[in-house]
Order: structure tokens, then sequence, then C-alpha cells
């Protein structure tokens, strides 16, 4: 049986079968010719059991929290307001793409919804501006890394789960690592680009005035993230209740934006349910115009050679 297991997971896993598929048909495969009862009689059972729990409902709560953000035009004018403010720096939009995506993961919770917002907002002003697509791509797949570990990160709600590990010390723990691998990541391209130039692009300065307004275009983040975290830490709320708190104060947000509307709930919601399934089902791929089979980095490289992703709205220039 484990020569059997171990090639037929190799095989299908080199064949380019989702590992849930995969542990699916290998299940299925004991049971035709291992077991000795009918194994699937519990498969109901079974698969109810691991999904039953009120923990699990903050995945798609925070994944809809993100969306929101996203249709409202709030990652958009945040990114903006990095941009005035670390677009100076060698290597000019990356320090913006990590920044942006460090402080939408402090909201969002899930590096699929960090990368694949970051890069919409994003990828049509690289292009424009004429940065190596390689760099470029690299900050936001980098970037996008930071919701496994910025509070309220969804990986760590999973994981916290599987072990019944307290989710709070999880957030605690994963807060000081997610801040510092940013950092790191933009050390990592202010070096490339003062060894380089031509890959970090064209370097731009705002005035003083411009980069203390456009500080108010951070303040919805901030807001989502101390009455997320906060909550969870003042012990006024668990994980998916202040996530069920956080889709509430983004709808508000977006009602202050002028951008609530049923068209705007509708793809929201659209987005929230692929990026779930994603998620829970442990699947590789979404069908998402950066997530398609070949990788993130390669997807994010085609959308910037082709003026943004498909399937979006182009970012308007900052």
């Amino acid at each position: 049986m484990l020569g059997f297991l171990s090639v037929g997971i190799l095989t299908l896993l080199l064949a380019g079968i989702p590992v849930a598929v995969t542990l699916f048909l290998l299940a299925f495969g004991i049971d035709q010719f291992y077991s000795f009862f009918p194994l699937t009689k519990a498969l109901g059972q079974n698969l109810w059991s691991v999904a039953d729990s009120f923990l699990l409902i903050a995945i798609p709560l925070f994944v809809l929290m993100g969306e929101i953000i996203v249709r409202a035009g709030i990652a958009e004018k945040a990114y903006r307001a990095m941009d005035h403010w670390l677009s100076w720096l060698p290597g000019g939009l990356l320090h913006a793409n990590i920044t942006t995506s460090a402080l939408f993961s402090a909201t969002s919770g899930s590096s699929v919804a960090t990368a694949a917002t970051v890069s919409t907002v994003t990828l049509p002003q690289g292009k424009k501006l004429g940065y190596d697509a390689k760099l470029f791509c690299g900050s936001i797949a980098a970037g996008g890394t930071l919701g496994i570990l910025i509070p309220p990160s969804i990986n760590l709600i999973v994981y916290g789960f599987l072990t019944e590990t307290s989710i709070p010390k999880l957030f605690m723990a994963g807060l000081v690592p997610g801040l510092g691998l940013a950092a790191l990541f933009m050390l990592a391209s202010l070096l490339l680009c003062v060894w380089k130039p031509s890959l970090g692009g064209p370097r731009q300065s705002a005035s003083w005035s411009t980069r203390i307004k456009s500080l108010s275009f951070l303040l919805p983040l901030l807001v989502l993230f101390i009455v997320i975290v906060g909550s969870i830490y003042l012990g006024w709320a668990t994980p998916t209740e202040a996530a069920a708190i956080g889709v509430l104060a983004s709808l508000g947000l977006a009602a202050i934006n002028r951008s609530l509307d049923l068209a705007m709930i509708s793809r929201a919601l659209d987005g929230t349910v692929k990026t779930t399934s994603m998620i829970l089902f442990r699947q590789d791929h979404l069908d998402d115009p950066v997530h398609h089979h070949g990788g993130l980095l390669p997807q994010l490289r085609a959308g910037l050679l082709r003026h943004g992703p498909a399937g979006h709205r182009p970012a308007r220039s900052l």
C-alpha cells in the first residue's frame, strides 16, 4: 500500500493535479483495493466534521473585507500615498509595492488577495514608468507573502484551528517577523537598484504638503487594523467576530468613499467565493488573472506587459 501511495501521489502531482484532488483520488484507491470494508460510507461525516468549526467562518469574512477594500478604491489610494512617501528612494515604486502589500496584509489576511490586489493597482504604473518587469513583479510576489505572517493571517487561523493553538498568540508571534520581512524586501530592492539603477525606474519626489495630505488615504487601513486586531487582543471579540466587525467597518468605509453599491458588493462576493474556495480546497490555482496554471510570477510579468491584469479595470495614474 505504501508503494501505491508513493507512486500515486508523485504521478498525480507531476501531472498537475491539485493536491486536494490527488488526496481524494488516493483515498478512493485505498478504499477500492486495500480496505476490507467501504470507507466511503463515512465520507460525508468526515468531511463535515473537519469543516464544522465556528473559527473557520473567519476565512471568508476576512477575504470579503479585503475584496470590499479593493472594490471601494481604498487600496489604490493607499498605494498612491506610499508612492508619494517612498518613490524618492532607489527603486521607487518597488518600495511602495512592498509597503502597500504589508498594509493590505494587515486587513485581508490573505497572501492571494494581497498579491492580486496590489498587482491590480501597480502593474499599469510600472509599465508606464519603464520598470524592469522581473524585479517589479518580484516585489509584488514577495510582498504578497506577507499575508502569511502579518495579522490577521488566514494561514495562522487555519494553523491554530488544526493545532488548537491560541489565535491571538499566533498573531502576536507573526507581527514582528512579518514587518521584519517587509523591511528586508525593501532593503534588497534598494541595494539592487543602487547596484543597477536601470532596474528601478525613475525616482520621483513629492512635496511635503502632498505627502501630508496623502496620509489621510492610509487612515481607513489603519482603522481596520486597530478594530480587528485590537478587538482580538483586548478580548472583546473572537477572530470570527472580529472578522465580521471588519466587514461592517469596510462597508462603512466604502460608503464614506462613495463607492458602495450593489454592483460593487456583487463583485466583492464573487471574488470572495473564488478565493475562499481556493484556500479551503488547498488548491494551488485560482480562476483569477494572476493565479492561472504556470505560477504567480509569470502571470504578473505577463500582466505587466499587457498594461495590467485582464479582468480588472486599469489603475489611474498616480
